[in-house]
């Protein structure tokens, strides 16, 4: 099959030798527009790459403590119907697990330090069924055991009140008790059997974990408060959720884990968002070089040009071959970019250490930051568009140069020829 001649000319003019100083400078500028657009593409691959796997590291920490979905009565009541409203959530054919739960806020003492706590009552039998945490420390949770009291502290929680295995802590519920000498509050004191970290600092510095017998007779319940999800699909939550909406029986409120922290997706939603504007200015710079690239070239070719004219060559051939040229480039940057890039995001967690191991250094110190490696989860949803906006900017970047070259005169290009 004959190949057109305007990619083959376009073809030759992008690999010209450097026969002549300025067809030398011109293939070097060339040369910077391609590594430009290479360095772009890999720059946006990779920090974009990083950016979700923060995100999932993140999230993955946020959902091995909290559940997919909530299902809970108003106001912070017992359901009227447990029984039933975890038969009906397990109807839902997205839905592989459910565990009722009470959820309260206390405060917690020992001695003279007193925290803030969550208080979340739960089945030691179930609660593997809907949280990761619950799965990987079953052990700890056999401890739970109704009538004993004894209580599951974050990690961080148990430092800032110095307490340890079997130590007592006093948990002060928020209602008290009426008295003739006025309102006393609830104290009750527990036994720490066991403590969890999660990763995540909200929680490990917050969440108190008791049987959920036992967490209904302090804050005076006549059951649990709420029944907890998981899914096939944490994705679906949102679309699960609007689904037992229609499908559950009484006045409940549901909430999935999206809702539970809107705003901290939101805001690494829109960092995202302005990394990749800001990161395809850089490929956008990088593809308008091949402006200053082709205009070069085609002052240099416009003898070669006229003679393409005169041989019968059209306008738009003419204008093709340099569109050819600059798209080579593109396309040779753009591809360049996206193997650079990705082989640096797939192997991010080898490079990363050894450029710590030969700096002596840390990137993501373990006291400061919720994880001390560096993650990275390239996804085609990133990849694909990084690469058609890196062609479109440089075929765009190739058309007004083209369109002059289209334009020259024959006549006046041989004059001095």
């Amino acid at each position: 099959m004959q190949i057109p001649y305007e990619l083959a000319l376009g073809w030759r003019y992008t690999r010209a030798g450097r026969a002549t100083r300025r067809n030398g400078f011109i293939s070097f500028i060339s040369g910077v527009s391609m590594l430009g657009i290479a360095l772009g593409v890999a720059a946006l691959i990779i920090v974009l790459s990083v950016m979700n796997g923060f995100q999932k590291e993140v999230r993955d920490r946020m959902l091995s403590v909290v559940s997919h979905i909530e299902i809970f009565a108003p106001g912070g009541a017992a359901l009227p119907d447990m029984q039933r409203t975890l038969a009906e959530a397990r109807a839902n054919p997205n839905v592989v697990g459910a565990a009722p739960f009470v959820a309260a806020q206390a405060l917690l003492a020992r001695g003279e330090d007193m925290k803030g706590a969550l208080v979340r009552g739960i089945d030691p039998q179930l609660e593997d069924q809907v949280t990761d945490l619950a799965a990987e420390n079953v052990e700890g949770l056999k401890a739970l055991v109704p009538g004993e009291f004894g209580v599951i502290l974050g990690l961080d929680l148990a430092r800032q009140l110095g307490v340890r295995m079997g130590d007592a802590v006093t948990l002060i519920a928020p209602s008290g008790q009426i008295t003739p000498a006025g309102v006393v509050p609830r104290l009750k004191q527990m036994r720490v059997v066991g403590t969890f970290s999660s990763g995540h600092y909200e929680y490990d510095s917050a969440l108190v974990l008791l049987h959920h017998e036992d967490a209904e007779r302090i804050f005076r319940l006549e059951g649990p408060t709420g029944v907890r999800l998981k899914l096939k699909d944490l994705h679906q939550a949102p679309q699960v959720a609007r689904e037992l909406a229609s499908t559950l029986s009484g006045n409940l409120l549901i909430r999935d884990w999206t809702q539970q922290n809107k705003t901290w997706f939101a805001a690494v939603q829109l960092e995202k968002r302005m990394m990749f504007i800001i990161l395809t200015l850089i490929v956008a710079v990088a593809a308008f070089n091949l402006v200053s690239t082709l205009v070069m070239t085609v002052q240099d070719k416009r003898a070669d040009i006229a003679i393409l004219r005169t041989l019968g060559a059209s306008p738009a051939s003419i204008m093709g071959t340099f569109v050819v040229q600059g798209a080579m480039v593109g396309v040779i940057g753009t591809l360049a970019g996206l193997a650079l890039g990705l082989a640096v995001a797939f192997n991010i967690d080898v490079i990363v250490p050894a450029i710590e191991r030969l700096l002596h250094t840390s990137f993501l110190p373990r006291d400061i930051y919720l994880i001390s490696r560096m993650p990275s989860e390239p996804q085609a949803s990133d990849i694909v568009p990084i690469g058609m906006i890196s062609l479109v900017l440089a075929f765009v970047a190739t058309l007004y140069p083209s369109w002059r070259a289209s334009r020259v005169n024959p006549a006046e290009a041989l004059r001095y020829e």
